[in-house]
């Protein structure tokens, strides 16, 4: 299989949040963790560790608070969010979006392999900036996965209660975990990321000033 091209992966890299049952190869499993580490890290510490999580039994575990923190938190806001909306082409588009979460949330235990991004952030508990030194290695892996024909996507809910679901995973003190990627072959295809206009969002030495 021939690698897409770096901007072509950039630029597809869609959250892929229906995934296939069908096993995923160890072959490519290993090249998504070495992009990972390949990414940088504060001080070049590499202070990261992954877990890859095959266990239906954990998956299903952790599964349990990943539903929890959707049914007091994200499905909650979501529901506001799609009752404040009229009926058009935008809440169509949310709605899109609020059927793939709900799908991923009942079966993120179902999706064939997990990657957990982990970080040592010591007894402290970490610093606001902690994340400057996991997410870069998570998105090397999500552009991995998708340059290898697989869908991922980057979630963090599960950290609603993180204590529970780092026991679950076995993380010793000073070890936490930041994302879990679930991995597999999309039911859907990659295709091009919807964004706004550029020079809506850049701004030339201050802001409000146009860059465009």
């Amino acid at each position: 299989m021939t690698d897409p091209g770096l901007f072509e992966i950039i630029h597809s890299t869609r959250a892929m949040r229906r995934l296939k049952p069908d096993p995923v190869p160890r072959e490519a499993i290993e090249r998504i963790l070495r992009a990972g580490q390949a990414a940088p890290s504060g001080g070049n510490a590499q202070n990261w560790g992954f877990i890859v999580v095959e266990s239906p039994d954990i998956k299903r575990q952790v599964q349990h608070y990943y539903q929890r923190a959707y049914d007091e938190g994200v499905g909650r806001h979501y529901a506001e969010r799609l009752g404040a909306m009229p009926a058009g082409e935008a809440r169509d588009k949310l709605a899109r979006q609020v059927a793939a979460v709900s799908h991923l949330t009942e079966r993120f235990h179902e999706a064939p392999v997990w990657i957990v991004a982990c970080l040592d952030v010591g007894p402290k508990g970490g610093m606001p900036g902690s994340g400057a030194s996991i997410y870069p290695a998570v998105q090397n892996m999500l552009l991995a996965a998708r340059a290898l024909g697989l869908g991922a996507t980057l979630t963090m809910r599960h950290m609603m209660f993180g204590a529970e679901v780092d026991a679950i995973f076995g993380l010793p003190e000073g070890i936490r975990s930041f994302a879990i990627l679930p991995i597999g072959y999309p039911e859907g295809r990659f295709g091009p990321v919807q964004r706004g206009p550029l020079s809506e969002v850049t701004h030339h030495d201050r802001w409000g000033n146009s860059y465009f």
